[in-house]
């Protein structure tokens, strides 16, 4: 927010401008700091919707988060003040969104406000658990430590991620390029050879008929089509927003054969990484599952650890909750928690069952990645070769014809 001011200084002097801040407050505080007596402040207007700057694309990235985190936490630990460590951080940062949002932050701590109260404004970049596990280190005296935590996790869920994308984009970029391929030969190089059959007045084979009418019916309506999965794929994007629609939709996501699995252990893994880096940062036990189901990025274990935060308050354990959902949580899961708080090492022991999923997940995409490409070759070869045999066919009655 910007505020257009007019003060007086020590010697008396009227001193107009404009200043950033998250707030009134924090703006009066700041100018108040510079020696500067207050006669006018008020908020500047707003520009109108088209004069304002288009900020496509120019969201904070995973990437830029972790490299903010990482920064953050090398230079608290080396004892350079927050409000420094901001500053620097500002003017080295190269996401214009979370420039603007680290200013911000850096007036509200100099106003005095604590540096998890100014990442609660911001939930689109600073999740709960981001704010929880600030917010616990501040109340700890172990700020570094927990920014050293947060750091450690998000390379760990983005190296993660970064695994997940460059091992399906290169099955995805063949799949495209056949499917490219196979509409290039149906619309532009088939169609070509029909006046020939035609003249020859050889009879087509059905495989040979069914091609090229494809291609006669994707250049007459071939735009309906694109604009009608289009039109799907924006309804589709607007439903899942929806309660409703991310309940199916996430639900539906680990009863997928193949990727069912994959994504339950990857919904698991952040489960356990999660609160075991929350309970480690001195929260309790209830107060880190409620954090957890909101990161867990599932609707149903989102429910299951929510009425787990329910049983928790009870008096029961984790485990004893977990263990009515074997199909989320399987046994193997839940009894190591068992181990974990009767040894009273929860924290240690949910770390182990993360490493242990990382590890499964890694594998499980390997396989699944040495499954696909075979069964991608498979279809693009049943492709080209349906193409060619409708060449062929004909070509072949031609010179018989002869």
């Amino acid at each position: 927010m910007k505020f257009n001011y007019q003060a007086r200084t020590k010697t008396g002097e009227v001193q107009t401008g404009v200043i950033e801040a998250s707030s009134k407050e924090a703006a009066l505080s700041i100018l108040r700091r510079h020696g500067l007596y207050i006669t006018l402040l008020q908020e500047e207007i707003k520009k109108p919707a088209i004069a304002k700057e288009i900020k496509l694309f120019k969201k904070t990235t995973t990437k830029d988060l972790v490299m903010f985190t990482r920064q953050l936490s090398i230079m608290f630990k080396s004892k350079i003040p927050l409000i420094e460590a901001l500053r620097t951080l500002y003017a080295q940062t190269t996401s214009p969104d979370l420039k603007e949002k680290i200013q911000r932050i850096g007036e509200e701590v100099e106003a005095g406000t604590h540096l998890s109260a100014a990442f609660v404004h911001y939930p689109e970049i600073f999740s709960s658990f981001y704010v929880s596990m600030i917010r616990s280190g501040e109340m700890s005296g172990q700020l570094s430590e927990s920014l050293d935590y947060l750091a450690n996790y998000l390379e760990n869920r983005y190296a993660l991620a970064q695994t997940i994308k460059g091992a399906l984009l290169y099955p995805m970029l063949i799949l495209v390029m056949a499917i490219s391929m196979l509409f290039f030969l149906s619309l532009f190089v088939l169609p070509q050879l029909k006046s020939v059959f035609m003249e020859a007045n050889v009879e087509l084979p059905a495989i040979t008929t069914f091609i090229l009418n494809l291609g006669d019916f994707m250049k007459k309506f071939g735009w309906l089509i694109i604009l009608a999965i289009v039109a799907l794929v924006f309804l589709v994007l607007q439903y899942k927003k929806t309660e409703q629609g991310k309940k199916f939709f996430d639900g539906l996501t680990i009863k997928i054969p193949l990727i069912g699995p994959l994504s339950k252990m990857i919904y698991q893994s952040r489960f356990a990484e999660d609160l075991a880096t929350l309970i480690a940062g001195g929260l309790p036990i209830a107060d880190a599952l409620k954090t957890t189901s909101d990161t867990v990025g599932n609707e149903p274990y989102r429910e299951i650890i929510l009425k787990a935060v329910e049983d928790v308050k009870r008096g029961e354990s984790i485990s004893y909750s977990l263990s009515f959902s074997p199909e989320l949580f399987p046994p193997m899961f839940t009894q190591m928690v068992v181990v974990g708080e009767k040894t009273g090492k929860i924290g240690s022991a949910l770390r182990e069952i993360s490493q242990f999923y990382q590890k499964e997940i890694e594998r499980s995409i390997q396989n699944l990645i040495s499954l696909l490409e075979p069964a991608m070759i498979l279809l693009i070869g049943l492709g080209i070769g349906g193409i060619a045999v409708s060449v062929i066919m004909p070509l072949y009655k031609m010179i018989s014809a002869f």
